[in-house]
């Protein structure tokens, strides 16, 4: 086999497609999958993970529940705006039922399971709020050295669309972010919504994509309120697949040209809270300013070859 992944997640229609591109793909062993709350509910992002893998026809990937909320704050609202009511633009019922049970344990115990028991380290893709995998690296610190890469949809270079500051994933939950990304205890890649945005596919993509069989229809077919919402935001008939992004490069490293940077993640209530601060200057420019020491440099995705990425995750859904 090749890439070992887990795979983080609040589904969501971009999630759905990029749980279904891991599950599709041949070079991946896919350990698992965990939930958390986020796009909608707890109850429902668990739902959607275990209909998008039967979709697939994995019922060899367990699945486990993880956090309902953020570590300290209340979550102010789900992305039901963007995903619709159920996360999956009302058609989660459209999908097939899970073929396997839930699993008895919850997320952050199926996570250091499957850490502990790997014969190499493994890539985990966090695509939703944070909060699983700070839990996990605060309370099983014996499993840092198991995990080759932590690729992260989340954050902004520039603004946010949350908030004029914050990107989703780590405004709902700022604390957890700032956990694992400034902790410094495992490689992180970021790739930030500044990149999805980028890389949106229009319909006559979807169409394509519905075109190719079974899955793919049912794939297109989540995405009229997705479609809805990214018609104002782009500004054209398109959809920004966030996650799918993260996961092409999960999937295939280096598929995203990246570079590192400081980043600092602001955890005040002020109008910037969830904000990813990203020190872009040049580095000596940092080394001549006064203060405190750099925060955690981390790897962020800032480029891709777009008709490649594009290619890629179609080639891949569509079989």
């Amino acid at each position: 086999m090749g890439t070992k992944l887990i795979i983080d997640t609040d589904p969501g229609v971009d999630d759905a497609f990029a749980i279904a591109l891991a599950a599709l793909s041949d070079d991946v062993e896919l350990l698992g999958v965990t939930t958390v709350f986020g796009n909608v509910p707890l109850s429902a992002t668990t739902r959607n993970a275990r209909r998008v893998l039967a979709l697939c026809k994995r019922a060899d990937v367990p699945v486990a529940a993880g956090a309902p909320r953020p570590l300290v704050h209340p979550h102010p609202h789900a992305a039901r705006y963007a995903h619709g009511a159920d996360g999956l633009s009302g058609r989660s019922a459209a999908l097939p039922e899970p073929g396997r049970e839930l699993e008895p344990v919850d997320a952050v115990s199926l996570l250091a399971t499957l850490l502990e028991a790997a014969d190499e380290p493994v890539t985990v893709a966090p695509i939703g709020p944070l909060t699983n995998i700070a839990a996990l690296l605060a309370a099983h610190p014996g499993v840092h050295d198991k995990i080759a890469r932590v690729v992260i949809m989340g954050g902004a270079l520039g603004h946010g669309n949350t908030t004029a500051a914050a990107e989703f994933n780590v405004w709902s939950d700022p604390e957890a972010a700032r956990r694992v990304l400034g902790g410094g205890e495992v490689p992180c890649v970021l790739v930030p919504m500044d990149l999805t945005y980028r890389c949106a596919v229009d319909t006559g993509w979807l169409g394509t994509l519905a075109a190719s069989g079974p899955v793919g229809a049912a794939l297109d077919a989540l995405t009229p309120d997705y479609l809805d919402h990214y018609r104002k935001a782009l500004g054209w008939d398109g959809v920004v697949l966030h996650d799918a992004v993260a996961l092409a490069e999960a999937i295939r490293p280096g598929i995203l040209r990246t570079e590192t940077f400081p980043i600092e993640v602001e955890c005040s209530f002020g109008p910037s809270r969830g904000a990813t601060v990203v020190d872009q200057r040049r580095p000596e420019l940092r080394a001549d300013t006064e203060g405190s020491p750099d925060p955690t440099a981390v790897v962020v995705a800032v480029d891709t070859d777009l008709d490649d990425l594009r290619a890629f995750v179609l080639g891949r859904l569509a079989g």
